[in-house]
C-alpha cells in the first residue's frame, strides 16, 4: 500500500507528540491508539521494537466521506504508524487516495492526502 512516509530524528515518545501536534494543526484528532509492542508483550510475552498505531480523524472530512458513501466508515480512522528506527522514528500514514479509489471520493481523498502530506512536510522540515 502506498503511504505518506518520513522519518524524524526523535525517539518514538517525542515523535508521537510531534505527530499529534502536526495532525491537530491540519484538523485531525487522534481517536484511537494501539501500542503494538506493549500488546505483544502483555498477550504473547514477546519483545519487539516500539510500534504504535494512531487512528487519526478529521471530522469534517469524515463527515463528507460518510455523506458520499456510508461504507466509508470501514476505512475510518486513518492509520498513522510510528515505528522505532536506527536514527529516530519512522512515520507512515495511510494514503487516503489508496483507501478511497472510487471516483466519487477523488476530490475528498486528494484533500485529505494534501493535509496529511502537510503533516509530513512540517515534521520533515523541523529536522
Amino acid at each position: 500500500m502506498r503511504a505518506i512516509e518520513f522519518t524524524v530524528a526523535e525517539p518514538i515518545e517525542q515523535a508521537e507528540a510531534m505527530v499529534r501536534q502536526a495532525l491537530s494543526d491540519q484538523g485531525f484528532g487522534v481517536l484511537t491508539e494501539i501500542d503494538v509492542a506493549a500488546t505483544f508483550k502483555a498477550k504473547l510475552g514477546l519483545d519487539r521494537d516500539a510500534l504504535k498505531i494512531l487512528g487519526a480523524c478529521n471530522p469534517a472530512l469524515a463527515h463528507r466521506a460518510l455523506e458520499i458513501d456510508p461504507s466509508a466508515a470501514l476505512m475510518l480512522p486513518c492509520n498513522v504508524v510510528l515505528s522505532a528506527a536506527a536514527k529516530g522514528t519512522n512515520v507512515a500514514i495511510a494514503d487516503p487516495r489508496e483507501l478511497m479509489p472510487d471516483p466519487s471520493m477523488a476530490d475528498l481523498a486528494t484533500e485529505a492526502a494534501a493535509r496529511l502530506t502537510a503533516v509530513a512536510s512540517a515534521l520533515s522540515h523541523e529536522q
